[in-house]
């Protein structure tokens, strides 16, 4: 491990603002090594709010949130909610934490843990909202993606009902994936687009998002972008945008999704890093 990240590593520990829970812990409970994941709660779980927020207000959770930018820059255009960035990358984290820190942003805080384990973390109908900003695909592991049956079950847990997922991602195929879910389960479609920054824009901003998550939140999907989104723009990828609500009470039930063709549609990716600050 590098020098630079055991420093980052140690500055995270003195971070008010950065939650990063024993595994161990949350684990205590599991007895069985092949039996379902069995938690123990974490003392957070309820109390979020009144623990590590300036005053209470709605819960919007950012999953995989890598250095932060978009928890931190939502937290700063709407200040009548409190935002979670969630990472299991320390490194990464620290970026954000450490600006929240500087800046002492009140309504800001980040967690460094397995979306598996956020059941343990967060209370039924705790939070309002989640993010999910480029997310890894996952095209030959459906139950890995974010948006399968399996995780949407686990937001259940803890989302109020009603509550809302966005889902802003490069990947073709995990947009058309997320978007078969929700149709496959009468999910409602608050909006959808393959092509946000084009011809989707004018179909976004007439959505009904705007009266439901601020038009601050609108505004950032647009102007806010992180360093994956940068990063595939420049080779000439569209960035798609599905928003929907859990507002079903039935099982999540997988689609009928033809993912031979969708993976051969979107082909291989190539990653060519930018230069960013």
């Amino acid at each position: 491990m590098g020098h630079g990240k055991l420093i980052k590593f140690a500055e995270n520990e003195t971070f008010r603002c950065l939650v990063q829970p024993d595994p161990a812990r949350l684990l205590a409970l599991k007895t069985d090594p092949h039996g379902p994941l069995v938690l123990a709660d974490h003392p957070l779980k309820g109390n979020w709010n009144d623990e590590m927020f300036a005053k209470s207000q709605p819960l919007v959770v950012e999953l995989g949130c890598g250095k932060g930018e978009y928890t931190i820059d939502l937290s700063r255009r709407n200040p009548d909610f409190n935002y979670i960035g969630v990472d299991i990358k320390g490194a990464r984290l620290w970026k954000g934490a450490k600006e929240a820190e500087t800046a002492a942003l009140p309504n800001v805080a980040f967690l460094r843990t397995r979306v598996e384990f956020l059941p343990a973390l967060f209370a039924p109908g705790e939070v309002s909202e989640i993010w999910l900003t480029f997310s890894d695909p996952q095209m030959k592991s459906p139950n890995s993606r974010l948006t399968s049956p399996v995780f949407l079950e686990r937001y259940r847990t803890f989302l109020r009902p009603g509550g809302i997922l966005h889902l802003k991602t490069d990947s073709r195929f995990l947009h058309e994936y997320s978007k078969a879910v929700a149709v496959q389960n009468g999910l409602t479609v608050l909006a959808c687009t393959d092509d946000l920054y084009g011809e989707g824009r004018q179909a976004v901003l007439d959505s009904p998002l705007a009266s439901i998550t601020g038009r601050s939140a609108i505004d950032a999907l647009f102007e806010v972008r992180t360093f994956y989104e940068k990063m595939f723009m420049a080779q000439g990828y569209k960035i798609t945008y599905l928003c929907f609500t859990l507002d079903k009470e039935a099982p999540i039930q997988a689609p009928d999704f033809d993912e031979k063709y969708w993976r051969s549609a979107e082909g291989p990716r190539v990653f060519r890093p930018i230069l960013t600050d």
